[in-house]
């Protein structure tokens, strides 16, 4: 599971903007954003420097998260 959602909307930032930074298809920025895909680590690294985050901010570990 990633967080990238809830930083974009943090950020107030749309996904057709990322999908153009990326040079990717908004369907692939929205399949990450859903997390019905996963982003290879290349694409988190590059996702996390245009949204100016730590990579660790785009990601989530469900089970430590469900114990919070």
């Amino acid at each position: 599971m990633n967080r990238i959602k809830e930083v974009l909307e943090g950020k107030g930032i749309k996904q057709t903007w990322l999908a153009d930074k990326l040079g990717k298809s908004y369907n692939m920025v929205n399949a990450y954003v859903q997390n019905r895909q996963q982003p290879r680590l290349e694409v988190l690294f590059e996702i996390a420097k245009i949204l100016n985050v730590e990579t660790k901010e785009l990601i989530s570990d469900t089970k430590f998260d469900d114990k919070i």
